[in-house]
């Protein structure tokens, strides 16, 4: 079913793979809850709603296009609906605001099931391609130096190095020195053995702890929030949300896509320019975006830490599956998972790493074209500045067009490239983002 012998990989690889997927992205499960219960969501219904909008995004993945990356409820994309909210001074309820998700949810099912994202994948030009597996690469890479607190915040640059002498740099420190060793001597397997690792001296250490309970049954507070079509597309009407609607929806196509390129490029999958079953690939997030809103979370996207799994030898859905099933699992081990997913340390080091594989793509880029070679660079630069792939995105695509028409070579630009840089000029100029 998953090919394992075509793609050179094993069952023991595939497991190996989705469990450090699993490991790298287990936060969502917390967080999300915390940053939507701000916009008034109770805790609990959140907590199942990302968890059943990742299973059925990743299960899509898994079973239809297989492919080794994972689908939640996107981070951005989670603080602008509880921004909306919190802007609206009560004129809007959380109700309303998963009416649009689902709206914009639905109309980006039936952009996926067209040629429409596969066409778009295509128009992207091979260069913004490496810039975009390079951005997210840095990208995920500053995340892991932040989260870890190697690399902290600053009043006036931003940011500056950590106390390096504090137990939780330590320790990530530790599990940084131990995995890239283990990767130096090749060993299979490296960087989930380097998470077990620091899991461990964190228990150990007093870092990690479990306070008794480790489990209790999952449930809806409000049970399903939002199902009707026509009642949600009322909803978005009567208060006017047709930007929300549209950022969402741009913002998700964009993170999604990048991410999936990026990825797909990491796990050598692509074909040439072409994502082979790609229509099958773009309709997870997007089916899984639609049920989220249902049950009462943002909208879902692929997850860029996806890479940690293809860089332990994932390359099929084998490993989505494997993510999925212990997302079904954690809906049962909620204080368990927020434990691990506490300790930022256990999995910092492994996004650190796994930057610095994505961002070897640099050497693709034609960097003697100017042209080619800026466009790239701002993607790439932008990523990790504005902590967005799709504004590093839109950056690129605003960019990429305008030089070729300066050159006089608007020729070569395909249509949809035009038409994008116009919508992406609107979107950062007049929406939220």
């Amino acid at each position: 079913m998953f090919h394992l012998k075509k793609h050179n990989t094993t069952v023991k690889t595939e497991i190996i793979a989705g469990m450090t997927t699993f490991l790298t992205m287990a936060y969502i499960v917390i967080v999300n809850p915390i940053i939507l219960s701000d916009a008034g969501v109770p805790f609990d219904q959140v907590f199942l709603a990302t968890i059943i909008g990742a299973v059925i995004g990743t299960l899509w993945m898994a079973l239809f296009a297989n492919y080794p990356i994972a689908i939640a409820p996107g981070m951005g994309l989670n603080a602008y609906f509880t921004s909306i909210i919190l802007a609206s001074d009560g004129q809007l309820d959380y109700i309303s605001a998963f009416s649009a998700v689902f709206i914009a949810g639905i109309l980006f099912v039936l952009l996926s099931m067209t040629s429409f994202r596969e066409k778009l994948i295509l128009a992207i030009p091979e260069n913004l391609k490496h810039g975009i597996t390079a951005g997210i690469g840095l990208f995920i890479a500053f995340i892991g130096l932040k989260l870890s607190g190697i690399v902290a915040s600053h009043e006036t640059n931003l940011v500056k190095l950590g106390d390096l002498t504090s137990a939780p740099v330590l320790l990530a420190l530790f599990g940084l020195l131990i995995t890239i060793v283990l990767m130096t001597l090749n060993v299979y397997g490296s960087i989930f053995i380097g998470m077990i690792a620091t899991g461990i001296v964190a228990f150990f250490t007093g870092q990690l702890k479990f306070d008794g309970q480790l489990w209790k049954l999952p449930h809806l507070p409000d049970g399903i929030i939002v199902w009707n079509p026509i009642n949600a597309a009322s909803e978005v009407i009567s208060h006017g949300l047709y930007g929300v609607v549209f950022a969402f929806l741009i913002v998700t196509l964009f993170d999604t896509t990048g991410t999936m390129i990026g990825v797909a490029k990491q796990a050598g999958l692509m074909k040439g320019n072409t994502l082979p079953r790609a229509r099958q690939a773009l309709l997870a997030d997007s089916v899984a975006t639609t049920a989220g809103a249902m049950f009462g979370t943002s909208p879902t996207s692929a997850f860029v830490e996806s890479s940690s799994g293809v860089a332990v030898g994932g390359r099929t859905g084998l490993t989505t599956l494997t993510v999925s099933i212990l997302f079904m699992i954690a809906a049962f081990f909620g204080p368990f998972v927020s434990a691990l997913s506490g300790v930022s340390a256990i999995t910092a080091p492994a996004l650190i790493i796994v930057g610095s594989l994505m961002i070897g793509v640099v050497k693709q880029i034609d960097w003697d074209s100017f042209d080619e070679a800026f466009p790239a660079f701002l993607v790439i630069l932008t990523m990790p500045l504005t902590s967005s792939i799709a504004t590093g995105i839109a950056l690129g695509f605003i960019t990429y067009p305008l030089l070729k028409v300066v050159k006089g070579q608007w020729r070569k630009v395909p249509l949809l490239l035009y038409v994008f840089a116009i919508l992406f000029t609107y979107q950062l100029l007049f929406l939220p983002h």
